[in-house]
């Protein structure tokens, strides 16, 4: 009875139209498009395929095109009025710290940091969802008016955040995926600095769109690598007829012109390469003819010319000095005349470090590479190390003791050497698919080892436990909750291995609605019958926190600047980066205050409108901050 394979009947007549379809499918695969109801036939398509002559049709071009794409960019640059809300309970030295870690969705969270992180980030590395078939994707699109709905069917969790399983024999199966990448990959292009990079772990479901819409996005000329990375030694089994060992990291720069990577450090099988030495020490020679048919004497004719050696003198000139003196000329292998690597005026100046060396029947010429303690290689484009295999991260979670709630992250060692090749120590580190927060455990451990200062800015929706797992068994009720426990644990490891003068806090913040009420943004909607409810622009379940964190965004300041609140003749003054940001949210102002905060030179002073009884008092303050410290921006919210 066990081996009896049992069909469970779907009631429903047979689909013809969609059955004709996987049909010309098979014969023509290039045929079938995705549309707004799923799989078609693109039927110019399907005509010249049949069609011995060419079929005239709508002028081509090369693009990346979907459904569905119009609306992503539009979703992109739509503007958000949401704000960030700190959790104070949640975070770890909430004053000092320069780490944030954001719970929500990603997409308002990348708009939110857009003014005061435009330009300023440096590294950028996502573990986006790979489209499996099988993965939860964030659905942008959704009926504002029907939430309740949504949230009974399973589409939006409480958090109202969009989550639908993306399954292959969805229709939209790639542009759905694309649609969700698309709006965040274009609004992390503008936090990433001018020497900035984005690194993005990816597999094949993905690979060649993600690639054709980073070069839309990123421009194609900014494309750094696409590194395989061997993850997966034994192979990933559940795949069909091969089992894959690898997945990808694809790399993008802000500016290719500006950007610069830090090369690996030799092994001792490169350094037998330095095999002579002279009285500066070890070196290998390297040929200074440009090889590979990169330059020829007609692109380059300035570096074409003649180098002369007198093998009776075992020296060279740039010009010939006897007749008998052997001429040096620049030429590829199949006779096309080449050029040098250097110019004649390197040439004379760094001429000690050339020498000429009979190769064969002929004289060539060589520059000596010198070794040193700080010589690298430039980054290889297959990574193979043993650490980088994907088991290493259940280890790594379990010396946190995390296994049993968390079975899978990606290895430290990878997102480590990821971060490893930015240029200096001291940057910031975003990654808005953060998961077991893998990147910020990474941060940290960096700059353990090499007195670094990176910060980091990890951004995770809060998608709920499952009520049956482990997880929610030991009161984890989030990802984010699992996720910030991490970097307390990887924290306290790192303390207390190292002992490390590091940053090892962070500041948690939660994404919520404007703490103003709607008629801030809607006077006009107000009727005389409801000014007295609205005696406060701030909504009534918001705190000074809440307030002081949009102040921070709003004017364009960035959410690691030291927050310091003290107590001046009763009234609660916070002060931001010493002066950068001085403000008070209370009911009342002491008026004497202003002599205190005046002292310190303010760049910014930010009150509230109801804190000022009447227009004089408003005047009088004013005045005596204009007197006080003049350079000084006053604003009311």
């Amino acid at each position: 009875m066990n081996d009896i394979e049992v069909n469970k009947l779907d009631l429903k007549s047979v689909d013809i139209v969609e059955e004709n379809i996987e049909k010309i499918g098979k014969l023509f695969p290039n045929v079938i498009v995705e549309g707004e109801k799923g799989k078609s036939i693109d039927f110019e398509l399907l005509k010249q395929e049949l069609s011995k002559d060419i079929i005239e049709y709508p002028k081509e071009k090369y693009e990346l095109t979907w459904p569905g794409k119009k609306d992503s960019i539009l979703t992109a640059n739509k503007p958000t009025t949401k704000t960030l809300r700190p959790i104070r309970k949640k975070s770890v030295d909430f004053e000092k710290t320069q780490n944030v870690y954001i719970e929500g969705d990603n997409l308002e969270a990348l708009k939110i940091l857009q003014e005061s992180y435009l330009g300023k980030v440096k590294c950028i590395y996502i573990d986006p969802p790979y489209n499996t078939g099988n993965d939860f994707l964030y659905s942008d699109k959704f009926r504002r008016n029907a939430d309740k709905e949504l949230e009974d069917s399973g589409q939006i969790d409480e958090y109202n955040n969009r989550l639908i399983t993306n399954n292959e024999s969805n229709g939209r199966f790639h542009s759905d995926w694309l649609s969700m990448m698309y709006p965040r990959l274009k609004l992390s292009r503008n936090l990433l600095s001018s020497d900035g990079l984005i690194f993005i772990s990816i597999d094949d479901n993905e690979i060649e769109n993600l690639k054709k819409m980073c070069d839309e996005i990123y421009g194609e000329g900014n494309f750094v690598a696409n590194i395989p990375i061997y993850s997966n030694p034994r192979g990933r089994q559940s795949t069909e007829l091969v089992a894959l060992t690898h997945e990808y990291i694809l790399i993008y720069c802000k500016s290719k012109s500006k950007c610069s990577i830090n090369g690996e450090k030799m092994d001792d099988e490169h350094k037998k390469e330095y095999k002579y030495k002279d009285e500066r020490g070890a070196y290998r020679l390297l040929g200074l003819r440009l090889r590979g048919g990169r330059a020829t004497a007609e692109e380059s004719p300035t570096l074409h010319f003649p180098i002369y050696y007198s093998k009776e003198k075992d020296e060279f000139y740039l010009e010939r000095r006897r007749d008998d003196d052997y001429e040096i000329i620049p030429k590829f292998e199949n006779g096309v005349l080449g050029t040098w690597r250097w110019s004649k005026n390197k040439i004379l100046k760094q001429k000690n470090e050339l020498v000429v060396k009979q190769v064969k029947d002929r004289y060539d010429v060589f520059q000596k590479d010198y070794l040193d303690d700080n010589k690298t290689l430039k980054v290889k484009s297959l990574w193979l190390e043993k650490e980088i295999n994907y088991d290493n991260s259940a280890r790594e979670l379990k010396k946190l003791s995390l296994d049993s709630i968390f079975n899978y992250a990606k290895p430290l060692y990878l997102i480590k050497k990821v971060i490893s090749l930015i240029k200096g120590n001291d940057y910031i580190v975003v990654d808005f698919f953060s998961g077991s927060a893998t990147a910020a455990h990474a941060c940290m451990q960096l700059n353990s080892e090499d007195e670094g200062k990176r910060k980091f800015i990890m951004v995770q929706l809060p998608e709920k436990c499952n009520e049956k797992s482990q997880a929610y068994k030991e009161g984890y009720r989030t990802i984010c909750d699992i996720g910030e426990e991490r970097i307390r644990r990887a924290a306290n490891n790192i303390k207390r291995e190292t002992n490390a003068n590091i940053d090892y806090g962070f500041r948690v913040y939660e994404i919520d609605s404007s703490n103003m009420k709607d008629i801030y943004y809607k006077p006009n909607e107000l009727k005389q019958t409801q000014l007295s409810m609205f005696e406060s622009n701030i909504k009534e379940d918001r705190n000074s926190d809440d307030i002081l964190t949009q102040v921070i965004l709003d004017l364009g300041l960035t959410l690691d600047l030291k927050v310091e609140k003290k107590k001046i003749m009763g009234n609660e003054i916070y002060f931001v980066e010493n002066n950068s940001l001085v403000a008070c949210f209370d009911d009342k102002i002491n008026i004497d205050i202003i002599d205190e905060i005046c002292k310190i030179d303010p760049l910014r002073i930010v009150f509230q409108e109801k804190s000022f009884e009447n227009d004089n008092d408003k005047i009088n303050i004013y005045e005596k901050i204009k007197k006080m410290s003049p350079e000084t921006e006053v604003n009311v919210i």
